[in-house]
């Protein structure tokens, strides 16, 4: 099993950036614990980092036939884009949105999600540790959609 990662603008300025908000960790450093956790489960995990939204898009749909769920945090683009929606809707992956705040707390305009429809899931404001919930919701969802494969395999052959 493949889960893709895939990251908006400015995460890569992740410990740098308004660290009253985001906190003082590091994007290769909650990389690395999802790489472990990943590890630990047998699950192949892939990491994108992008801060442009076309490329977003490319990453989403190459998800296609190549991976089992994705966790995105789209970032600003989670307000504005419908292209990256319409994206992950076309793929119709397990797909687990994170914000490491909690964007219903913040600015009104932050209040508007384009994405949070089209996934299985939304995680936000707890921080670094919501990739980690993600991670075991992903995990779940991919096991529940293997087990259902299995089950209907074994009732065609009956």
């Amino acid at each position: 099993m493949k889960v893709v990662v895939i990251q908006g603008p400015n995460l890569n300025m992740l410990g740098v950036r308004e660290q009253h908000i985001y906190g003082p960790m590091k994007l290769e450093h909650i990389h690395a614990q999802m790489k472990d956790f990943a590890t630990q489960n047998g699950v192949e995990i892939e990491f994108f980092q992008s801060n442009l939204e076309g490329e977003i898009v490319d990453r989403v749909q190459e998800c296609y036939g190549d991976a089992n769920g994705i966790i995105i945090n789209p970032a600003a683009y989670t307000h504005t884009s419908i292209a990256i929606r319409d994206a992950i809707a076309a793929v119709n992956l397990p797909t687990i949105e994170v914000h490491i705040s909690n964007i219903h707390r913040r600015e009104e305009f932050r209040k508007i999600n384009m994405i949070a429809p089209v996934c299985a899931s939304s995680i936000v404001g707890f921080g670094p540790f919501g990739y980690h919930l993600a991670m075991i919701g992903v995990l779940q969802m991919m096991n529940e959609i293997q087990a259902a494969g299995e089950v209907q395999k074994t009732q065609q052959v009956k």
